[in-house]
């Protein structure tokens, strides 16, 4: 049984405001269900304006420089100005004209950005402010919202041990909010394991061209490698890594009884133990640089960012990284 697919053992909120499956949208009115989805409505208002703020001050023109498009086409010609490239003069215009005119080109800039979301039963997951789910939820939101400001598609790929729902890459901002809506209430109708093999499979079947793809998950799954290196050879692969404080350490509590969040499985465990405190700690920093090792090779980039941090900052540098 591996450590760091424990939990303390506790009674989790999964049940909270906006936390519901898609069918009971489509209940019967009644004041309970109303105000269910009253409360959808009030989050889904709430992170857009949270994350369309981010995009609009911060975002936007660093995710435009950061992913580039598919290349150059023409747009027009115009005369010649001084400090022009003289490689890009047009010399059937120049000559009818007997005055230099030059080729604008402009860049091809409409790609499509691929959110692949692990909503297994570890996402639900947290210890601090939020969840590694309500970190998943808000980054792939301002990614969403930064991809339409620069009229990019955006599709969302929800999994667990199983596929759960594909959205097809659209644009707009309904679409983007329709995917926010989806973000806040998705859950998995399968085991509540993770499969990231089985993601990546999808997304290649779906996804006949290239894409921008974002795969958040805190990576507790099975060898992936391969899925990885084949994803990563036909998509712009990006992996996010979201974890919590408390799968690197646990608190020095005593004696308690853990889950196993995706198996069920339970143990009692002495957390004020420390050879336990050091294998724990020593599994993790172990499960943190073979999944590192996996992306490196692949030459595909991954961010590690955990609940208690500032995505904004690590998202800035990411996208400042790649630009060249």
């Amino acid at each position: 049984m591996k450590i760091n697919l424990f939990t303390i053992f506790q009674k989790q909120d999964t049940a909270s405001e906006g936390n519901i499956s898609n069918s009971r949208l489509s209940e019967p009115r009644t004041p309970n269900s109303e105000l269910r989805t009253a409360s959808i409505l009030k989050k889904v208002r709430h992170l857009e304006i949270k994350t369309r703020g981010l995009t609009n001050h911060i975002f936007g023109g660093e995710y435009h420089s950061a992913f580039k498009g598919r290349g150059m086409s023409f747009s027009e010609v115009r005369e010649y100005a001084y400090g022009d490239d003289v490689r890009n003069i047009d010399w059937n215009v120049t000559a009818r004209t007997n005055t230099p005119f030059i080729k604008v080109f402009e860049e091809e800039r409409e790609l499509t950005l691929m959110l692949i979301v692990d909503i297994s039963a570890s996402s639900l997951f947290g210890t601090t402010h939020q969840t590694k789910r309500d970190l998943i939820t808000e980054i792939c939101a301002v990614l969403s919202f930064s991809a339409i400001k620069n009229n990019d598609k955006v599709g969302v790929i929800f999994f667990s041990d199983k596929i759960e729902r594909y959205i097809p890459p659209k644009k707009g901002k309904s679409h983007i909010l329709f995917i926010i809506r989806e973000l806040l209430t998705m859950e998995p109708h399968h085991n509540a394991q993770t499969n990231i093999t089985e993601a990546l499979k999808f997304l290649n079947n779906v996804m006949k061209k290239r894409s921008i793809a974002f795969l958040l998950s805190d990576f507790i799954s099975a060898n992936y490698k391969d899925a990885l290196h084949i994803a990563a050879r036909r998509h712009d692969m990006i992996g996010i890594h979201v974890h919590d404080p408390r799968d690197k350490s646990l608190p020095n509590i005593g004696l308690i009884k853990i889950q196993d969040s995706e198996t069920g499985k339970e143990r009692w465990i002495d957390t004020d133990d420390k050879s336990f405190q050091k294998k724990y700690q020593q599994h993790f920093s172990s499960f943190e640089q073979q999944t590192k090792d996996f992306f490196t090779k692949c030459g595909s980039s991954l961010l590690s960012i955990r609940t208690d941090e500032d995505y904004v900052k690590k998202l800035q540098l990411f996208f400042k990284s790649r630009i060249r």
